[in-house]
């Protein structure tokens, strides 16, 4: 807890004072995010590397504006879009290559 100095001695002894913050609650971002904390874009981030598809649902998140509930939830979304396109960019190189 932060203390602050209220008055100084001769003696050089210092008296401290507890200092509290005036907001007593919780703040509407310090609450955890969902799954395990790292929230819904980096957990579809993650989970992509195992089932691509997961990265479209994030995608879909993203480009629906998911992130205005939290906004910490944007760069996970977005990561999980940028994933989703190099995926798509790969898949349609492939199919060119194996038709051409």
């Amino acid at each position: 807890m932060p203390f602050a100095a209220m008055e100084q001695d001769k003696g050089n002894s210092v008296k401290y004072l507890l200092v509290k913050d005036d907001e007593s609650g919780w703040g509407i971002y310090d609450k955890p995010l969902r799954c395990y904390g790292c929230g819904i874009g980096w957990f579809c981030f993650l989970t992509g590397f195992l089932c691509p598809l997961v990265w479209y649902y994030g995608t879909y998140l993203y480009f629906s504006n998911h992130y205005r509930k939290d906004p910490r939830e944007r760069a996970g979304l977005a990561a999980s879009a940028i994933a989703a396109l190099i995926c798509s960019a790969a898949a349609v190189i492939t199919v060119l290559a194996v038709l051409l």
